[in-house]
């Protein structure tokens, strides 16, 4: 499959803050980083790029209005990476200052605060209430078309997608000059 990239952006073999998600419906979500809100997220999660870590996961858990969920190998929304890092928000001792709004890019985690591995979700709408419990790391940039299309899916009980959404490549980009 020839690699699609974003419209105005170069594909970057060097670590970067903008990730493109290139997904199984040809679209794009692009994602800038925030190192300053959450360092070691954005750690964590540039490594798991720079791996492939993300190409062919799915978006397990779907709520229209709230947020599209995804990262989990499993596909099931209990698996991760191997690696749990520290939970960078206020209640866990972390000045994030990264409001949950639309587009937003946020760390999921269990109960426990430092439970966050691979498990990621974009916040379809404003969803402030999360501030100061959940890491915050970036937001998107561009494709919230993508990201209302994917929350738009029919979806089980357990929000669950019928026809799971795939993220076919994620990869490091730089906007062209």
């Amino acid at each position: 499959m020839d690699l699609q990239i974003a419209k105005g952006y170069t594909k970057s073999e060097d670590v970067s803050n903008i990730i493109d998600i290139v997904m199984d419906s040809g679209d794009h979500i692009l994602i800038e980083l925030d190192p300053e809100a959450a360092p070691i997220t954005v750690a964590n999660f540039q490594k798991l790029v720079s791996e492939s870590f993300y190409d062919g996961l799915i978006f397990h858990r779907i709520i229209p209005g709230f947020m599209i969920q995804g990262g989990d190998p499993t596909g099931t929304g209990r698996g991760g990476s191997a690696a749990k890092i520290k939970g960078e928000f206020l209640s866990n001792g972390v000045d994030n200052r990264l409001s949950h709004k639309r587009g937003v890019v946020s760390m999921a985690r269990t109960q426990v605060p430092d439970s966050a591995s691979s498990q990621f979700f974009i916040c379809h709408g404003d969803s402030q209430f999360l501030d100061g419990e959940y890491a915050a790391f970036g937001k998107v940039i561009s494709g919230m078309d993508e990201v209302d299309r994917i929350a738009s899916l029919d979806t089980d009980r357990s929000d669950f997608p019928e026809m799971p959404p795939i993220m076919e490549q994620v990869f490091f980009v730089v906007k062209e000059k």
